[in-house]
């Protein structure tokens, strides 16, 4: 029997309520892919002329869905979204492509485009035969049924083991015309996003060239989604795609047509905070989670260093259990910066739990109380520093505590 996740600590009191966005609308249906009695699909329907840019998965098994997504990248059209849950598709073979294919041919009949206009994902269980047929059959009543309000139901249909829809909102004026960015996500487990299981899929009515949005996509990933991780795990399904609709043209918004463009900072900043949000909020419903954990690293060799520090210490699963146990052992700190690979200087080591310093030149600091220390790590939110004494790289990222409840959901994940 499969074991009932308890509501994240983290999750909202109320849900945001997105605007209609001008030129997309929502639907779900119950396609009986694996679960019975809710939704499992998901229908985002858009405008001729909307773009999309994106950045998949660098896994190297990934799944049928991610392949496709890759290739209509290339040119950036698009006309709508499809979206299932149970069913990964990925590891499926032959049978997983057809299902990619059967859905496309069909969605793009519904909707009179071209199958090259149409972005699909999935996420569940990896390996399990994918019945491209039952999304095909719910698309014609499904195309029939969209609404421009339903942000919430939309969310909900692509949940897995995620204890609450995850959206987020932000509007940003560009040539003094108001443009708003929407989106939702999906993510718990199987978090370390290299580009979480996470999709992510924003929408807005700026108008904005492909090639400028593909290059803002991919550089805010880098600093979200790629600094998040609940386990350690990369997901074979990972996408994240944002669609422009371009349609704040008709109230004489102007198009953005490069990075330097005066409107492209404001754009971009309002962006990135939407994809930030939903990046947080996947591990603020990490799977069995109590702590919300923020790592910084300062001194490293670069940035990129500073990273690798970072993630060695957010992944480390000894690290994360004490985190769990309020236990604040921070010698487990001192071993994951030193399994990272990169350049420490172990003798002007420091390290802080809040404003805590726990350690500092190479050994612990001579005012650690470990009571105190320990009162600190009841927190909901924890925040440990690093400085590992080399230079000037700095990152960020953010995690979760390991507790038996983790390990609970997984064991029964397919119950």
């Amino acid at each position: 029997m499969a074991t009932t996740m308890k509501p994240s600590p983290f999750a909202p009191k109320s849900l945001p309520k997105l605007p209609v966005i001008d030129g997309v609308q929502f639907g779900t249906a119950e396609a009986n892919v694996r679960y019975k009695g809710r939704t499992d699909l998901m229908l985002a329907l858009m405008v001729p002329g909307t773009v999309a840019a994106g950045v998949t998965t660098t896994s190297k098994t990934c799944s049928a869905p991610v392949l496709w997504c890759r290739e209509q990248f290339k040119h950036g059209r698009a006309r709508a979204l499809v979206v299932n849950s149970g069913n990964a598709n990925a590891f499926t073979g032959k049978k997983g492509v057809e299902a990619v294919d059967v859905t496309v041919a069909q969605t793009a009949k519904t909707l009179g485009c071209e199958a090259g206009e149409i972005y699909v994902a999935s996420t569940g269980v990896i390996g399990e035969p994918m019945e491209g047929s039952r999304i095909a059959d719910a698309m014609p009543a499904l195309a029939k049924s969209v609404k421009g309000e339903a942000w919430e139901a939309a969310a909900r249909a692509i949940m897995t083991t995620d204890t609450y829809p995850k959206l987020a909102l932000a509007k940003v004026e560009i040539g003094g015309v108001e443009v708003t960015i929407g989106g939702f996500c999906k993510g718990a487990g199987m978090i370390a996003p290299d580009m979480a299981t996470t999709l992510g899929f924003v929408f807005t009515d700026a108008a904005i060239a492909q090639p400028v949005l593909q290059r803002l996509v991919s550089a805010i990933a880098g600093r979200t989604f790629n600094c998040i991780t609940v386990d350690s795990d990369t997901s074979t399904s990972d996408t994240l795609i944002v669609f422009a609709t371009g349609t704040s043209t008709k109230r004489k918004a102007p198009e953005i047509r490069d990075m330097s463009d005066p409107n492209c900072g404001a754009f971009a900043g309002a962006l990135e905070g939407v994809i930030k949000d939903l990046a947080l909020q996947v591990v603020k419903d990490g799977e069995g989670l109590t702590k919300f954990v923020t790592v910084q690293v300062y001194g490293a060799e670069n940035d990129r260093a500073a990273h690798r520090i970072a993630m060695s210490i957010a992944n480390s699963p000894i690290l994360k259990t004490a985190i769990a146990g309020e236990d604040p052992n921070w010698g487990r700190v001192v071993m994951a910066v030193g399994k990272s690979g990169e350049a420490a200087d172990r003798d002007k080591l420091a390290i802080w739990f809040g404003p805590h310093l726990v350690a500092v030149d190479g050994e612990r600091a001579p005012g650690y109380v470990e009571k105190t220390v320990a009162g600190y790590m009841k927190a909901g939110e924890i925040v440990i520093r690093c400085d590992v004494g080399i230079g000037g790289g700095v990152a960020t990222v953010w995690t979760c505590d390991l507790t038996h409840d983790y390990v609970s959901i997984n064991a029964d994940y397919r119950s």
